[in-house]
């Protein structure tokens, strides 16, 4: 039963490699040879692993826009040690020059859940650590909705923890040194899954609304994607280490 289940699964993956090849990739060739010998994304989208999060779908980009970055819980850890995550943030704003961050969590998010319930997450060691870094979250919560019901706690706990992640971000020196000049924008999403509606945090009113085509200049201007997904011509940057 195992290996029928198993067989299935990668069948489906590669029927989806065998129509790419067949069909997807000789429509866009001209995009991925341009996109062979570099990248230019102008994004940098940190967004949680929850399968159900596919953003490429929902922003309608395409290959080459958005440098993603994708753990439990769209965390981005405090400057310190070295983590993927830091890496990720750094070689983008450094070596990429992206001129916008999102911080992109979602709705019915299980490492929000594991942050109200602990106990949930007791015998997964690893999660249990990486979701300290949103334990300022869960504590905004306890102070500003103590009463709030089970739903209320997590549309909220997740809304509190991209605001952290955002606060968060601006203690990679790259990231504040390039906010600061004005260069580079960060933004706080939450994707709703059941609506499709994304919000978006305000921080100079501080408030959440809802992200619309009328959105301000300082949001990211994401393409709409179009069957051929031709892009604009841009320059790339290339990159080899020693080894190559």
């Amino acid at each position: 039963m195992v290996g029928t289940i198993h067989n299935h699964t990668m069948d489906k993956l590669i029927r989806g490699i065998q129509h790419f090849q067949q069909h997807v990739f000789p429509t866009n060739q001209t995009l991925f040879k341009e996109l062979a010998s570099g990248q230019n994304p102008e994004v940098l989208m940190v967004g949680c692993s929850d399968s159900r999060l596919a953003l490429d779908l929902i922003t309608q980009c395409a290959p080459g826009d958005m440098f993603v970055c994708r753990n439990a819980g769209n965390i981005v850890p405090p400057h310190a040690d070295t983590d993927a995550v830091s890496a990720t943030i750094e070689f983008a704003v450094s070596a990429l020059n992206v001129q916008h961050i999102v911080i992109c969590g979602h709705s019915d998010c299980g490492a929000m859940k594991g942050l109200l319930h602990p106990e949930k997450v007791s015998d997964m060691p690893q999660v249990r650590r990486w979701i300290r870094h949103a334990d300022g979250a869960r504590r905004a919560l306890d102070e500003l909705n103590p009463g709030a019901t089970e739903e209320q706690a997590l549309v909220a706990v997740t809304k509190l923890n991209v605001r952290l992640q955002l606060e968060h971000l601006r203690t990679h020196p790259h990231v504040f040194a390039q906010t600061r000049t004005r260069n580079l924008k960060l933004h706080g999403w939450v994707f709703d899954i059941a609506s499709g509606a994304i919000e978006t945090w305000d921080e100079e009113k501080g408030v959440w609304g809802t992200l619309t085509t009328n959105c301000s200049t300082s949001t990211p201007h994401l393409r709409e994607m179009v069957p051929n997904l031709t892009l604009k011509s841009r320059p790339i940057h290339a990159f080899s280490v020693a080894g190559d």
